[in-house]
């Protein structure tokens, strides 16, 4: 469909207009999505007047213009595994942008080592696509790529697979088309230039960096360019167990300033004995089939899954905590060498132990987003900060200060807590608490989980008292992290984007965002804005 002007609709009129543009059935005006698309993990603002559909960046173009021109607001969502409110409407005035019909690779260019894929195709997707051809891109996804889009990792940031070397989505993409508010298309990188292509980026000031993270607020990201790699054909694993808090933070930063992990994380003892303790037998058969794949030889593999079934996952039980890590290379030797490293980075700090974790996640890298419930069915938020390493002492120290401080409160409310780490690249630690509460479900996690997996699961009665807590305690460390000077991916609207920001770097954003979107109806709020 043409992106020629559309005649302007009033809002009373807008669905049928939109309509007309995506097919009435891209056209969700019922209660009950409307309501379903408009939550997240943990929170629901405003419900949309409508969520739409659009099959083609023409059509999102139509869309986001007949809906700017009658004073509606747009929300761009991805895959909706989500909790900082990055695509839930903050007016009823709103539609809300479902991009998953946005799902085609648009241009795989093997010569000059990049790939345009529009935002709503899934990294899972977008990795299996590559592979067949013994690419990847450099970061490859975050764990939950079997539902997270590429766009929402380049609207929000993510960390995962490929963070080790590679840094987090931003550090991997090239270029982007993106849709503004006028329906004008702007190009970043090189894509911008005279006869350009988007195989570099950055040519003068960088817009392509101005606009990862802005969840939506400057424009939706219609096509985005990603660099290629070769899929280093030899990988390597490796585990650690620490007593305490202080020994796995000296052992992580000592191995991240190595930079020779391709991906890493960690674990406290209650996300050790959490959703690892809900594997079946039908998951564990999954996962040995799944390593037994990866392997380069029928024999190596019959040794992974002799070395998996001996170890269990009785040797988590005997440590804190724990850390997991995945090296790669060209060749064996140059693994070992690279194992030999991280090995040696954790003298004195941890203790190797079985690296059936890291191997099974390398070999299942999309894992199914059962956790966002928890083991026993309890309702779960995460949230995280960034930090250099010579602040993460100061901060366990506040945050455990914190929930001591509330003990009583969070026992008698049955709210519990954990964390999971993880280094990026050889200068970043990310910090990520995370609550559990017994509590009723939402509308979304019955839409979401997959109703034979809920069946497994206890339900829970209402407990405001719990989320009021849970929420008290959310913005409490919030001002911990920012009295270490800790940032945030995933900003959305429900991180202090602007508290204390730098006078100058507010008014700048401010004045990018006037500039793009005058009448502020690109996803307001994002932000803070």
């Amino acid at each position: 469909m043409s992106a020629d002007p559309a005649p302007i609709p009033s809002a009373g009129n807008l669905p049928a207009s939109l309509a007309a543009v995506v097919g009435e059935s891209h056209v969700l005006t019922g209660a009950a999505d409307r309501s379903f698309y408009a939550m997240d993990v943990y929170n629901q603002r405003e419900v949309p007047l409508a969520v739409v559909q659009p099959g083609t960046v023409e059509e999102l173009q139509a869309v986001v213009r007949l809906a700017t021109t009658a004073g509606i607001a747009v929300v761009p969502r991805g895959g909706g595994a989500s909790y900082t409110d990055g695509y839930l409407p903050t007016r009823t005035d709103s539609i809300l942008i479902d991009t998953g019909r946005l799902n085609r690779i648009v241009e795989l260019n093997e010569t000059d080592m990049y790939v345009s894929v529009e935002p709503g195709i899934t990294w899972a997707e977008l990795w299996q696509a590559l592979k067949a051809k013994g690419l990847r891109t450099s970061f490859w996804g975050p764990f939950s790529g079997l539902k997270a889009t590429v766009g929402g990792s380049m609207s929000q940031n993510s960390a995962s697979l490929g963070s080790g070397n590679h840094g987090i989505s931003a550090d991997a993409v090239l270029a982007f088309d993106i849709v503004l508010a006028s329906g004008e298309i702007l190009k970043t990188g090189s894509s911008a230039a005279r006869n350009g292509t988007p195989h570099f980026r950055w040519y003068g000031p960088d817009l392509t960096g101005l606009c990862t993270g802005d969840a939506g607020a400057f424009g939706i990201k219609s096509r985005i360019t990603l660099k290629l790699i070769k899929s280093p054909p030899f990988v390597g694993a490796a585990s650690f167990g620490f007593d305490t808090f202080d020994d796995m933070a000296r052992g992580m930063a000592a191995a991240a300033r190595e930079g020779v992990a391709a991906d890493n994380f960690a674990i406290d003892p209650k996300l050790q004995q959490g959703q690892l303790s809900k594997a079946n037998a039908q998951a564990a058969l999954g996962a040995a089939w799944a390593v037994a794949r990866t392997a380069r030889n029928p024999l190596v593999a019959i040794g992974r899954l002799l070395k998996m079934a001996a170890a269990g996952k009785r040797f988590l039980a005997a440590h804190n905590y724990s850390a997991h890590y995945t090296v790669e290379g060209v060749c064996q030797a140059e693994v070992n060498a690279k194992l030999d490293l991280i090995r040696a980075a954790m003298r004195g700090a941890g203790t190797e132990m079985p690296n059936t974790v890291p191997t099974v996640l390398r070999a299942m890298p999309f894992i199914p987003l059962y956790p966002i419930l928890g083991p026993k069915g309890e309702r779960w938020v995460p949230q995280h900060g960034i930090m250099p390493f010579s602040k993460l002492t100061e901060f366990n120290r506040k945050l455990q200060k914190l929930y001591t401080d509330n003990a009583q409160r969070m026992q008698k409310a049955k709210v519990d807590k954990g964390a999971m780490f993880m280094t990026a690249n050889t200068h970043a630690f990310l910090y990520e608490p995370v609550f559990y509460w017994e509590d009723s479900r939402t509308a979304f996690h019955s839409r979401y989980l997959p109703k034979e997996y809920l069946a497994t699961l206890p339900e829970y009665g209402e407990n405001p008292e719990a989320r009021a807590l849970v929420k008290e305690l959310r913005r409490e460390i919030n001002e911990i992290f920012g009295s270490v000077g800790a940032v945030h991916m995933q900003v959305g609207k429900s991180y202090p984007y602007f508290e204390g920001r730098n006078p100058a770097a507010a008014r700048v954003l401010r004045d990018l965002k006037k500039s793009v979107d005058p009448q502020n109806l690109m996803n307001p709020g994002a932000l803070g804005l």
